[in-house]
C-alpha cells in the first residue's frame, strides 16, 4: 500500500477561475507527476470529505458510491510503475499489478497517444449493482451522473494545479478490463490521462 500525502483543502485558485480556465488538454510535458499531485486529483474525485458520515468529494445518489478509481502509473515520483486502486477511506493506493501498462491502455483506447504519453491515467470504473440495489433501473443514469461529477472535479483540480487532463470515452471496454484485470462486476467508464502542461 502507498499512503498518499494529506490533501490540501485550501488553494490559491477560486472555483470561478478554475471553471473559466477549464479545458480538455491532451499534451503533457516530459516531467513526472508528483505523488502529492496524483493524490490531490484522486481526492477531488472520490476523497472522503466528511469522515463521520462517510461523504465524498463528488455527489452520489443515496451516498452509495459505486465508483472505483484506478491509476495506471508510468512516471509518478515516488511510485513504482503499475496499476493501483484508490482507497478513499484511507486515502491510499493499493498496487494490483506491476509494470508500465500505459501502452496497453492506449491500444485499448483506440491508440490515443495522450493515454500513452501522460505520466498517469486515472480510470473511472463503476459497480452498477451498488446503486441498482436501491434504485433499480435508474441506477445506470445515476452512476453516469456521478462519473460526470467526479471527472469534472478532476478537471477543476487539474486547472487549479496547472495540470493537464482530458476525459476519454473512446475505448474498448473489454480490453480496458483486461489491462486492469477488473473484477467481473466493475465496468470501465472513463479514462483521464493527467500530467504537467508543456
Amino acid at each position: 500500500m502507498v499512503e498518499l500525502p494529506e490533501p490540501e483543502r485550501t488553494g490559491d485558485v477560486s472555483v470561478e477561475t478554475a471553471l473559466e480556465r477549464r479545458r480538455s488538454r491532451r499534451d503533457f510535458a516530459d516531467e513526472p507527476l508528483s505523488l502529492d499531485e496524483l493524490g490531490q486529483l484522486l481526492w477531488s474525485a472520490q476523497g472522503v470529505t466528511d469522515r463521520r458520515r462517510g461523504l465524498r468529494a463528488a455527489p452520489s445518489a443515496g451516498a452509495l458510491y459505486p465508483l472505483e478509481l484506478y491509476v495506471t502509473a508510468g512516471d509518478v515520483s515516488g511510485l513504482r510503475s503499475g496499476i493501483y486502486r484508490y482507497r478513499p477511506g484511507d486515502h491510499e493506493l493499493v498496487r494490483t499489478a506491476g509494470g508500465d501498462r500505459r501502452g496497453e491502455l492506449a491500444r485499448a483506447a483506440l491508440n490515443q497517444r495522450w493515454v500513452r504519453s501522460a505520466p498517469a491515467v486515472v480510470v473511472i470504473a463503476a459497480i452498477y449493482e451498488r446503486t441498482a440495489e436501491r434504485y433499480g433501473d435508474r441506477a445506470e443514469r445515476y452512476v453516469h451522473m456521478e462519473v460526470g461529477a467526479a471527472s469534472e472535479n478532476i478537471y477543476l483540480q487539474a486547472e487549479a494545479r496547472d495540470l493537464a487532463t482530458v476525459l476519454v470515452g473512446a475505448f474498448h471496454d473489454g480490453r480496458v478490463r483486461e489491462v486492469l484485470d477488473l473484477p467481473d462486476d466493475e465496468a470501465p467508464l472513463g479514462l483521464m490521462p493527467v500530467g504537467h502542461r508543456p
